[in-house]
């Protein structure tokens, strides 16, 4: 399609920065311009559509609709809709956006609940759908930032008017009420959504796509409850059919995804597909990284000649992330990886402060026992809000270093400036994967028995690797310790030596009951005599052995821990200068 310029500000703008729309090009998803358009993308869970499990009030509150509840019983209607307007406020603003694109990210899908944008069915009257203004002002505003960052959106509609699954949580479904698929009323305004945001959007080239109903989990006539046998997903094909032709009738330039039921996988029955400009979305957890575990998307790619997108991913460790990814980048399939923010986790690019106050409320709504006074409840809420902020998020370097650079190199890289003479946490190994930055017994996360997971991190703090790592309350330590150490493990530090010179190396450990033993690598091969490491008498209690005479470089140098028996913990390792040649301490 020939581009014309017009000199005038607004559209000078778009015709310079604007990609055009994206489209499907046979089984490839591309610009404008033909060419092709690998979308790297994540999922804003948990602003629009809060799941227990982000909250850490699963199970007792698992879907939207309990947790604001509990919230609203704790202190009142007025203050909970306070608590919301800042949670919503502070989940999502032009910072978050701007650091996702600075990150690696191209494009953010919005899983979009219908209640921000129109009424549940038992409010309407008479049949009528009204619209609410807040979910599109939100909308507007994100697509406004994403287009100032150029990264394309992706529309996703995750809790559908009464809710599309049996997964209660993931749609926000109230079981009391009439479900998507049980009440026509529901799917009317499902459909009139649809039509609204096309009509609303349809101009806009930074929108990427309409994703129009996320991981339907339904049975229509099989046993499983969420339409893992079903056969034919007739009323699912029926509803997406209806949902295009009302986008179609205002808006003939976007391109949109489908998804089969169980959980967005199970395409029975959906075939042939009924537009000329569709893609089918496909969801990925917990299984193995092999070809074998995509090949069924593949052949539809093949047979439909139509392109394949994996629209939600993650929930695991850096090494299944960089091998999902490079799986799927290397059969040329885009990707939208989950969530963005989270209490409390080493999982996501982000981590949300849990502060000790929450866990009193948590205590409460799971337990029941003493009241927290609605001022202390208002007050400790309105914190974690005040914690969903850019500014007051942990980012996550190592997650993000294994979704974008560890898919195109084996390289290592320092995660913080390591420099000798000076202390290095033992937390502080470089950034890479398994093999490479270090070596761990486990260190990835699969589920492929029915929810059965594998063991592959005994710690669950600060990093997503194989490492095991726990608080650590150690004089002198950063906040956390190496752990659960095993026989054979290693940790490589990069580190910056500022001349070259004999140095000694203080490590502080501590061990229970066994004695662990480790040596340095030094490059080039060069080993240092191997250390014992007494028993202390408890995990908590902390001594130190020194190292000596290790020859070291002036520049860059990659240090390896090996550990030759386990069984000890590790909180840093001090170089300083031999200025004697031999110490001992």
């Amino acid at each position: 399609m020939k581009k014309i310029i017009i000199l005038l500000p607004f559209l000078l703008s778009v015709t310079v920065f604007g990609q055009g729309f994206l489209h499907r090009d046979g089984q490839k998803i591309v610009d404008e311009n033909g060419k092709n358009v690998l979308l790297r993308g994540l999922g804003i869970g948990g602003w629009m559509v809060q799941e227990g499990y982000m909250l850490q009030t699963q199970p007792f509150a698992s879907p939207q609709y309990q947790i604001k509840q509990k919230i609203q019983d704790l202190i009142g209607e007025k203050d909970t809709k306070e608590f919301y307007a800042a949670y919503k406020a502070n989940g999502l603003t032009k910072r978050d956006v701007d650091s996702l694109a600075a990150w690696g990210f191209n494009s953010i899908r919005l899983p979009m609940h219908y209640n921000l944008y129109t009424p549940p069915i038992e409010e309407e009257k008479n049949g009528e759908i009204t619209w609410i203004e807040e979910g599109f002002k939100m909308t507007d505003d994100l697509l406004k930032w994403c287009e100032a960052s150029k990264l394309y959106l992706i529309l996703d509609l995750h809790a559908a008017p009464g809710g599309q699954g049996n997964d209660v949580a993931i749609s926000d479904y109230d079981t009391t009420k009439p479900s998507l698929w049980e009440s026509e009323a529901n799917q009317k305004k499902m459909i009139a959504l649809w039509k609204k945001l096309a009509s609303r959007y349809r101009d806009n080239q930074w929108l990427g796509a309409y994703d129009i109903i996320n991981e339907p989990n339904w049975n229509f006539t099989g046993s499983n409850k969420n339409g893992c046998d079903e056969n034919s997903n007739g009323p699912l094909r029926d509803l997406m059919i209806a949902v295009t032709k009302a986008i179609r009738e205002v808006d003939t330039n976007h391109l949109i995804f489908i998804e089969g039921n169980c959980w967005g996988n199970n395409y029975n029955g959906i075939f042939p597909l009924w537009d000329d400009n569709m893609a089918l979305s496909f969801h990925k957890y917990w299984n193995y990284n092999t070809k074998e575990s995509i090949q069924k998307m593949l052949d539809y790619r093949t047979q439909y000649n139509v392109p394949i997108w994996l629209g939600e991913s993650g929930e695991n460790s850096n090494v299944w992330f960089k091998d999902a990814l490079t799986l799927v980048e290397s059969n040329n399939i885009g990707w939208a990886f989950w969530p963005m923010k989270k209490i409390e986790n080493i999982a996501g690019v982000t981590s949300v402060t849990k502060i000790p106050e929450y866990d009193v409320l948590l205590q409460y709504w799971k337990d029941s026992g003493q009241k927290p006074s609605a001022e202390f409840a208002k007050k400790t809420l309105m914190k974690m809000a005040d914690n969903y902020k850019m500014a007051n998020v942990t980012v996550k370097p190592d997650v993000i270093d294994a979704m974008f650079r560890q898919v195109q190199t084996n390289d290592t890289k320092a995660y913080k400036k390591n420099t000798i003479p000076g202390k290095i946490p033992a937390v502080y190994y470089d950034l890479g994967t398994n093999g490479y930055a270090y070596s761990d017994t486990d260190f990835v996360n699969y589920r492929v028995e029915t929810n059965k997971f594998e063991d592959w991190n005994k710690g669950n703090s600060m990093r997503n690797d194989g490492v095991d790592i726990l608080p650590c309350k150690d004089a002198g330590s950063n906040g956390y310790q190496v752990s659960f150490i095993e026989d054979g493990e290693w940790l490589q530090f990069t580190t910056q030596v500022k001349k070259q010179a004999k140095y000694n190396a203080a490590i502080r450990y501590s061990a229970e009951n066994a004695e662990g033993k480790l040596y340095l690598e030094t490059g080039n091969g060069k080993k240092s005599n191997s250390i014992r490491l007494p028993a202390t008498g408890g995990n908590d209690k902390w001594k130190t052995v020194i190292l000596s005479n290790l020859e070291l470089n002036a520049g860059e140098n990659k240090i390896k821990a090996v550990f030759e028996k386990g069984g000890f913990n590790l909180n840093y390792i001090d170089f300083s200068e031999n200025k004697k040649g031999s110490s001992k301490k």
